[in-house]
């Protein structure tokens, strides 16, 4: 079967071709010629028109540079926007598939209370899939752009974590997951955005309970440190992640592993949401895992300054 080209790329290509064979042949030649002038040039006309070609070439290899760079950055631009658009397309067609068969399940079993039940629930399920999809989606599209504002104050670090154990609840149920809490009693306030710093830890959370052990053992915890910030600590059992694979999580739509991203929903954008929020607090996120060790991440937010 015959693959289908990638126009991007191919368009790429076939710029890099004609700018190397209408600018840097003739410019190569130019400077040749202007190195030959100038060493070999017995007349002060020979030298002058040698530095001359010298500086076209010179200039002309900048240009090239310089095109060569935007037309690179285009070409990337292109390929992040058709996987966005298809990757976004993926995860939206599957929780819309699942609340048109519901539907269709509940309009062919109507009088069948037990049937309406499972129906109602998983179209509730879906319903609300759906918008958290989408609401992450938005969100992150205020932070690329630069219009995420963030309400920053002194928050008690326990309502914090009150808050995100509430709203993994339904997945750790689901999932049948553990989740062992260690928060010390006294711990100093923190300056931050409520809803933000606990949408990060949520993040840390769902993705322990998805990609955890079977089931998912999880530990969160929340040390004090001899600086100006709290630590905030997530570890799993799961089957942990290469070293090489550090840094490249954080970017959004990466998902390590291709099989595991068709068996677990997600958008991809978790990590890189996380990371963006902590930073935009100063703070920063962190990671220790290696194969077969399990994962842990760590959020650092700041601590409110004693007076």
């Amino acid at each position: 079967m015959r693959q289908p080209r990638n126009l991007s790329a191919l368009g790429y290509r076939r710029i890099v071709i004609a700018l190397v064979s209408l600018v840097v042949v003739p410019t190569s030649l130019l400077l040749t010629v202007g190195a030959i002038l100038l060493f070999l040039g017995e007349a002060k006309v020979n030298i002058l028109m040698g530095i001359l070609v010298l500086a076209f070439s010179g200039a002309a290899a900048t240009g090239i540079v310089l095109v060569w760079v935007f037309v690179k950055r285009e070409a990337n631009l292109s390929q992040l926007q058709s996987d966005f658009v298809s990757k976004v397309s993926h995860e939206l067609r599957t929780p819309l598939t699942s609340i048109r068969l519901f539907s269709e399940t509940l309009a062919m079993r109507r009088g069948d209370a037990e049937s309406e039940k499972k129906c109602i629930d998983g179209l509730q399920r879906e319903a609300t899939r759906l918008q958290e999809l989408i609401d992450r989606l938005l969100d992150w599209g205020r932070m690329e752009s630069g219009h995420r504002e963030f309400d920053i104050r002194e928050c008690d670090i326990d309502a914090i974590v009150e808050d995100a154990l509430a709203a993994v609840e339904p997945l750790r149920e689901r999932l049948h997951a553990r989740i062992d809490v260690e928060v010390p009693k006294g711990l100093p306030s923190i300056l931050a955005d409520r809803a933000a710093i606990s949408d990060g830890l949520l993040n840390l959370l769902t993705n322990a309970c998805k990609y955890g052990g079977q089931p998912a053992r999880i530990v969160l915890r929340v040390a004090d440190t001899v600086g100006d910030q709290l630590r905030i600590t997530v570890s799993d059992n799961g089957s942990g992640i290469p070293v090489s694979e550090h840094s490249r999580i954080f970017q959004k739509f990466y998902r390590l592993d291709d099989r595991l991203a068709r068996e677990q929903e997600g958008s991809g954008l978790g990590l890189a949401i996380v990371k963006h929020v902590v930073r935009a607090h100063g703070g920063r996120i962190e990671v220790s895992s290696a194969p077969g060790q399990g994962s842990s991440f760590t959020m650092t937010v700041p601590k409110v300054k004693k007076r």
